[in-house]
């Protein structure tokens, strides 16, 4: 039998080890409660157990990526061709009218037909325009309209594609987990802005556009296939069998007239997308201001890292139930980074704060999405995630505008300052203009 330990040799080493035991115990609780506080901030997963909206998420995730890299070789394709800006600018009107026509369209049909039909039929509209690319680009074409041509096709695919994946996914889960698989969409989505034009950068060199446009294809076909294995989507209520047009267009946007909240929802987007975007100061701001335009990329990119990062920590989405007074919270923080950003005279603050801004953006698209999808009847989440689609198109363009309008007037800083703090203020006075809206909550 081995002997017993030493006994404590005084009274003091005796009180140490009494006072060190608690301290000591109360270490791994500690430890225990950090981890469960990352656990509850780190993005939620749990919507990636089920099976058809995994599939989908991924191949929305690695087809947008191909989107992102294909928009950036036909910018710099049609330039190559022409050395015009002004053909490169008419891409702009070659996606935006289409997003909104189509945009408004295909939600309408997303509301009349089987869904997954639909979705697959307007992935094969784009996969077809992208292969159109391809072939132009290895043939040697070098016809700038028939380029613009397959623009507007492929603009058209995913006009109709987009509302209709927003309105799949209420279908496929449960209204618990829909913020959190909004999030992990939108964080894919933001990943994308981000890797899609790195990778341009490598692809596109000694002017390899057949490789930019057969590798956008090939990563096209993981979303095809993840829009195949989806489960049939008829549509419910009064929508069966009815034929889709402008009259169904209009029903939808009369519904959305007469529900304040959901209308709402866009207003905030308008305001904050419309008033605050600083885009189009870019490369004003970073030749006076940060040294060249090689700070112009740095800019373009803060917003999207913000938003990943925020897409990253973003657990608490899901537990907020006054998803109203929220999303104008987020807005007018997205307002004030903006106008922070504005004010810095060192590049890597103004980068700062445009990643703040970035995780607002996230949190508010997050937001926007959920009340759609949850406080709209499935009969009108087409026509409605088409709306959303126009606003989102159309709210950054607004912005450009607005941002070189008055910076031409007013001067660059006025303009990008007075536009984030003029954002801020705006949108807590409409909050506050719709009590409403305040008071909506996840309970409905």
């Amino acid at each position: 039998m081995s002997p017993n330990p030493d006994p404590p040799s005084s009274s003091s080493e005796l009180d140490s080890l009494t006072e060190d035991a608690p301290a000591a115990a109360s270490r791994p609780a500690r430890t225990s409660r950090l981890r469960g506080l990352a656990r509850r901030a780190a993005i939620d997963t749990r919507p990636l157990s089920h099976a058809a909206f995994r599939r989908l998420w991924l191949g929305q995730a690695v087809s947008f990526t191909g989107f992102q890299l294909t928009s950036v070789a036909i910018s710099v394709q049609v330039y190559t061709l022409t050395k015009s800006s002004l053909w490169v600018g008419l891409l702009g009107p070659a996606n935006l009218v289409p997003l909104i026509v189509f945009g408004l369209w295909g939600g309408a049909v997303a509301d009349a037909m089987d869904r997954r039909r639909l979705l697959v039929l307007a992935s094969l509209v784009t996969w077809a325009s992208t292969l159109g690319l391809f072939l132009q680009a290895l043939l040697h074409v070098g016809n700038v309209p028939l380029i613009i041509g397959l623009v507007v096709v492929q603009s058209v695919g995913f006009a109709i594609t987009s509302p209709t994946r927003g309105a799949v996914i209420p279908r496929l889960l449960p209204v618990t987990l829909v913020p959190a698989a909004n999030t992990l969409n939108f964080t894919a989505s933001q990943t994308a802005t981000f890797i899609g034009p790195v990778l341009a950068g490598v692809v596109i060199g000694s002017g390899r556009y057949a490789l930019a446009y057969g590798l956008d294809a090939a990563l096209f076909t993981v979303g095809l296939y993840a829009a195949i294995r989806l489960p049939a989507m008829p549509p419910l209520g009064d929508e069966t069998g009815r034929r889709p047009g402008l009259r169904s267009v209009f029903e939808g946007l009369r519904f959305l007239g007469t529900r304040p909240v959901l209308m709402m929802s866009f207003v905030v987007d308008i305001i904050a997308m419309g008033v605050a975007m600083p885009r189009a100061l870019f490369p004003e701001v970073a030749d006076t201001r940060f040294g060249g335009e090689q700070a112009v990329g740095w800019l373009v990119a803060a917003i999207a890292v913000g938003a990943v990062l925020g897409g990253l920590m973003s657990g608490w989405i899901g537990r907020i139930r006054r998803q109203g007074i929220a999303l104008i919270a987020v807005i007018a923080a997205w307002g004030l980074a903006v106008a922070a950003a504005g004010l810095a005279h060192a590049l890597w603050l103004a980068l700062l704060f445009l990643a703040l801004g970035g995780a607002a953006d996230l949190v508010s698209a997050v937001f926007r999405q959920t009340i759609l999808q949850t406080y709209a009847p499935d009969e009108m989440r087409g026509r409605l995630q088409g709306v959303f689609t126009v606003v989102v198109a159309g709210g950054p363009r607004l912005g450009d505008l607005r941002a070189g309008a008055v910076g031409a007037a007013a001067g660059a800083t006025a303009s990008w300052v007075g536009g984030g703090l003029a954002c801020a203020i705006l949108v807590v006075l409409v909050g506050l203009a719709v009590p409403s809206f305040l008071r909506y909550t996840t309970d409905g």
